[in-house]
């Protein structure tokens, strides 16, 4: 054999080596996340094990009510219930609600113990009792089920069709769509107003938000959201009148104000975001996406922001929820051939002789508030 066909082998057996040794590699991180980056911000406090449904587990939607956090499979259309331990989350009892097709957004009327899951592949949108987790019946709606919100004052559930272009409406009490509202582009994700009641919803394919009025089901105003490329999750700080909304295709974060009706900064964020959550008492943004990152963020002021941390989780941890009562951040993370799982963090208890700098006024007043209000419980 002459040398340049042992020198042809030998490279390709180099290059087949690296790359089982990358695979290899990867696998084990899918298979086994291990401990999120270090903060000095945040305190992980452990992880909660889902059931498996499959050998790929990719978890959407998290909603959290008094205590309780349900979580949605996109994979294995399962919706779990986990009924959260307040001293040792990752001991918190979990229970599984299995189904069909892509499961998406919940939406709870925890009064009327009645609860709605968007299921995308099915296009209905499933009623089920979110105590027992019984399916109580399955409502028709159009194309590509998504986010989904109850609006208590319009007494309407919401659901934001994607492929469809539409909104449908369902009426709660009778279980039976009420109309849609025509949308001028592909809608993502929604978030209301609560000084307004208006309902926000964003476009991704065109890069724009509108506002609905509910009370008359229609469209009253749309904006762009440039320099966002993509928006897809999206929150509401009421007070400060200002909407923040995450931008998958160019990993950033824009700050729109509700009033002038403009975009009046950006931040650069971790890659792929999909989901976002404000701290009101804190006044903290977290984003999550896809790259595996979990970036949180200081509100200053209304039009002051920065970057405090960017927490390395996993790949695909693509969506978060935050307790606004314990102010843990609940993230959740993909799995392969292992079980699905949520990483959960706290806030860290700053150290006080920290540089003044790293503390705007804002932040510093309302740590110290939550510190009192911690030591008095």
């Amino acid at each position: 054999m002459d040398r340049s066909v042992k020198r042809h082998l030998r490279t390709t057996a180099a290059l087949a080596t690296v790359i089982l040794v990358c695979l290899a590699v990867a696998g084990a991180y899918l298979i086994c996340p291990g401990t999120p980056g270090k903060s000095k911000f945040m305190k992980f406090e452990g992880y909660i094990e889902l059931p498996k449904g499959g050998s790929l587990n990719i978890l959407d939607y998290l909603t959290i009510s008094n205590g309780t956090l349900f979580v949605t499979s996109e994979s294995s259309g399962a919706l779990f219930k986990v009924n959260l331990d307040p001293n040792r989350p990752s001991l918190s009892a979990v229970s599984e609600l299995p189904g069909s097709g892509a499961a998406h957004g919940v939406a709870l009327m925890m009064d009327r113990n009645v609860a709605f899951i968007t299921r995308s592949e099915e296009n209905t949108v499933d009623v089920f009792d979110p105590t027992s987790l019984r399916l109580l019946t399955r409502i028709p709606v159009a194309d590509d089920a998504d986010a989904i919100l109850y609006v208590p004052s319009a007494r309407l559930v919401y659901v934001a069709n994607g492929d469809a272009k539409i909104a449908t409406l369902i009426d709660p009490e009778n279980r039976v769509t009420v109309g849609t509202i025509s949308l001028p582009g592909r809608p993502e994700f929604l978030a209301l107003d609560s000084q307004t009641g208006l309902l926000y919803q964003n476009l991704e394919d065109v890069d724009s938000i509108v506002a609905i009025d509910l009370g008359e089901r229609i469209v009253i105003g749309q904006w762009s959201l440039a320099p966002c490329e993509g928006p897809s999750g999206m929150a509401i700080d009421s007070e400060q009148r200002r909407l923040f909304a995450v931008c998958s295709r160019n990993a950033t974060l824009v700050v729109f104000d509700l009033d002038s009706h403009r975009v009046i900064t950006s931040l650069k964020i971790g890659g792929g975001p999909d989901s976002v959550a404000f701290d009101a008492t804190l006044h903290r943004i977290y984003c999550a996406g896809k790259a595996g990152r979990l970036t949180v963020i200081q509100q200053d002021g209304s039009d002051a922001y920065r970057v405090l941390d960017e927490i390395h989780t996993h790949y695909g941890a693509h969506t978060l929820a935050l307790d606004p009562l314990s102010h843990r951040v609940f993230v959740a993370y993909a799995s392969l051939f292992a079980h699905p799982r949520i990483s959960v963090f706290s806030p860290a208890r700053v150290n006080n002789v920290q540089k003044r700098e790293e503390e705007g006024p804002f932040y510093a007043a309302a740590l110290a508030e939550w510190w009192r209000d911690d030591r008095e419980d």
